[in-house]
Formats: C-alpha cells, structure tokens, sequence
C-alpha cells in the first residue's frame, strides 16, 4: 500500500497546464508591439470626378526636367541615355535653381539664397521660360517593366535634391531636414523658411504598357 502511495505522489498534475499556456499567449499578445510597414509616404491627389474634365496646365517643355525609365531598368534623362542614377541630384538641383528669367519676387528669391545655391543658378535667358524655381517640374515616367526597387531609387534621389536645396537653405544637412517632424514650433519654421519659393513639384506619369 505505502508504494502505491510513493508512485502516485511522483505524478505531476498538468491539469492547469493549458490555462497557463493560454495566459502567456494572451500576455505575450497584449505585450507585444507590432511594427506595420507605412509604405511610401506620398500624397495623393483627391480622385477625379469622372464628369468633370481634368483642368489643362499649359507648361514649356523646357520647364520640365523628364526622366524615363525602361523595362531594363535603363534610363533616359533629358533625352540622354544612362544605365545608372549618377549624378542625377546634382542635375536636378541646378534644374531646380533656374532663373532662366526671373520676376521681381524670383530674384528677390536668388538673392536670398546662401552663395553656395547661387552657385549652382543658371540665369542664361535661353535655360527657360519660368521665372524661377516655382515653375520648375521634375517628370518620372516608368514601364510596366520597370523594376520597383529603381523606380523608388530615382524618387528618392528627386526628392533628395530638393531636400538639400531646403536644408543648405536653413543650415542643416539633408538628412537633419527629412528627420524635422514639424512638432515644434520651431521646426515648423524651419520647414517653411527651406522650401519658401520653391515648391517640391514631382510629376509622376502613368506607366507605359510596352515591356510587361
């Protein structure tokens, strides 16, 4: 009788096993942060109304920096061929910085500029027909071949220039400037006083068919 005792008292209740199981699983739930993917963070124009025509924007060619991008990942940036992005921020900064023939606020705009940004100014009459960087307008045009990672490549090189337009602009670097949140009232104003005149204007077309 007293081994029957012993063995039972070697056995081991796992009765509440399972309650306590669904404890953790619950704790590690509620506990637990979840990162979710933002995407890219870009604003979208409100959805046309189908019985009201798109309204006509009547632009220069000149006044558009076009890039084109194929099926094979290849480029053609103002009608010249590449296979790489190279280069590609510098050109559109001196872009963006055309006072091909300026007004009286787009010159008061210039010379508000740091000497480092006049630098890059093209004043010449035959660089364009807008009076200053508000009329410039970057074009990114993609195939239905074209490959994602490219594509967010050259967006983000777009972007980059006209972030460190507005960061040289208020003193800071590129990246100080995309980290400002605008929580502040103080980076409110930095924010503001980096992009005054010169608005971030990136067109983006719809994809051709051909390639996929």
């Amino acid at each position: 009788m007293a081994s029957k005792r012993g063995r039972m008292s070697q056995e081991v209740n796992a009765g509440s096993m399972a309650d306590i199981a669904f404890l953790l699983l619950i704790f590690f739930l509620v506990t637990t942060t979840i990162a979710s993917d933002k995407g890219i963070l870009n604003i979208l124009p409100p959805k046309q109304d189908p019985n009201q025509p798109p309204p006509e924007v009547e632009l220069n060619e000149r006044n558009i920096f076009n890039i084109l991008i194929n099926a094979n990942d290849q480029l053609l940036v103002e009608g010249d061929f590449r296979t790489n992005t190279e280069g590609l921020t510098d050109e559109i900064k001196k872009f963006i910085l055309n006072f091909g023939r300026p007004d009286e606020d787009a010159l008061a705009l210039y010379n508000s500029l740091p000497a480092s940004l006049r630098a890059l100014s093209d004043q010449s009459q035959e660089s364009s027909d807008y009076p200053g960087p508000g009329g410039a307008v970057v074009s990114i045009k993609t195939n239905r071949g074209t490959s994602y990672e490219v594509y967010l490549e050259v967006l983000d090189l777009v972007k980059r220039a006209y972030f460190e337009i507005y960061a040289e602009r208020v003193g800071l670097t590129a990246d100080e400037y995309r980290a400002l949140t605008g929580n502040t009232p103080a980076e409110t104003e930095l924010q503001d006083r980096g992009k005054e005149g010169i608005p971030m204007a990136i067109s983006i077309a719809e994809p051709d068919k051909i390639g996929g």
